[in-house]
């Protein structure tokens, strides 16, 4: 089955109540759909192909595409570009958006921008230490934190004024995310920090890798307590591993990341990895799938872009529906689809 969740071109898309954006990702999310996410991971170029041919390898499988803001202090294409990029050609892209590298002025002046560009997706984060990346010389601002971000964007939609007090004279839409990372020590204190960021504007979270269930169930059961589930959209981060060595690599070295040792065990037992890898992957899914409170994935596939389809594909977790990608409606003309 083909299902075709967009109207043809030229028609307006479907506002669902409480729709602030107007875009896809958060139609999707409303209207109850399991959603997609993915992250495009900005070229070291200034050439605008670079960003489309890496979109490109998602068509048809994802409902957004997070490009990230010098994810791990690590200098590329800056985010706003590569989503004023995307947006020229139809793509739901989700601008990310660090406090590590500019002060309020400059973050509030960039939201208005990405937003007159058609950016209606903001996911906001405090940001990794300059140490970590290839310019540890930089000086961090670190003006604001993530929670303070949200607040300042939820005033830009709602109040429409900046900061400052002053008002706009247009108002952005935006639909505002933020990240959490159920799989970090201390546990307990995760839910707490997810209800105050669902209090300062968070709409949706996209949560660190999961290779735990058994502490996202934890997670979830304590969010649901606090009577936080009917109030945010939980996208929970998943990625294939292609190697033992990678596992340990990353468990060691990216703060936040919980790889169990059967996970590792697995892999390093796998006569093929890679594949290994992307299996554990499609598991992993399809049981997060089930779990109450989940209402999405993010897909981060770092230097495995073109896993990111197969994976999606054979979770088997869009069940027929067929997200937006530049074309897809000639695409899925009857004549074609027939073919």
């Amino acid at each position: 089955m083909i299902f075709a969740d967009e109207p043809e071109p030229g028609l307006p898309l479907p506002i669902l109540p409480g729709h602030v954006s107007g875009g896809r990702l958060e139609r999707v999310l409303r209207a109850g759909v399991f959603a997609v996410t993915t992250e495009l991971s900005p070229p070291d170029s200034a050439d605008p192909e670079d960003v489309y041919s890496r979109a490109r390898v998602f068509d048809g499988h994802v409902d957004a595409i997070n490009a990230t803001d010098g994810s791990g202090a690590n200098c590329h294409m800056s985010s706003v570009a590569v989503c004023a990029l995307l947006t020229r050609v139809g793509y739901a892209p989700v601008l990310q958006i660090s406090c590590r590298d500019r002060n309020r002025i400059a973050i509030q002046g960039e939201i208005l921008g990405g937003a007159a560009m058609g950016v209606g997706n903001l996911l906001c984060l405090t940001g990794d230490g300059v140490q970590a990346g290839d310019h540890p010389q930089a000086k961090p601002v670190f003006d604001l934190d993530c929670m303070s971000l949200l607040a300042i964007a939820r005033r830009l939609r709602d109040e429409g004024r900046f900061e400052s007090g002053r008002p706009l004279t247009s108002r952005p839409k935006l639909f505002l995310g933020a990240a959490e990372n159920p799989f970090a020590p201390p546990y307990d204190w995760r839910p707490e920090r997810l209800a105050k960021k669902i209090e300062a504007g968070a709409q949706f979270i996209q949560t660190q890798y999961c290779f735990d269930v058994a502490l996202l169930r934890r997670f979830l059961a304590r969010v649901e307590d606090l009577g936080l589930l009917e109030k945010v959209f939980i996208l929970v981060g998943v990625g294939p591993l292609p190697s033992a060595k990678t596992a340990e690599w990353l468990r060691r070295h990216v703060a936040g990341v919980h790889i169990p040792d059967a996970v590792v065990a697995r892999l390093a037992g796998a006569a093929k990895p890679r594949a290994e890898g992307r299996q554990l992957c499609i598991e992993l899914i399809q049981e997060i799938r089930e779990l109450k409170g989940v209402s999405g994935v993010h897909v981060m596939a770092y230097r495995q872009e073109e896993a990111v389809a197969e994976v999606i594909e054979s979770s088997g977790v869009l069940k027929g529906r067929v997200p937006w990608y530049p074309g897809r409606n000639e695409a899925l003309k009857p004549e074609k689809a027939a073919s």
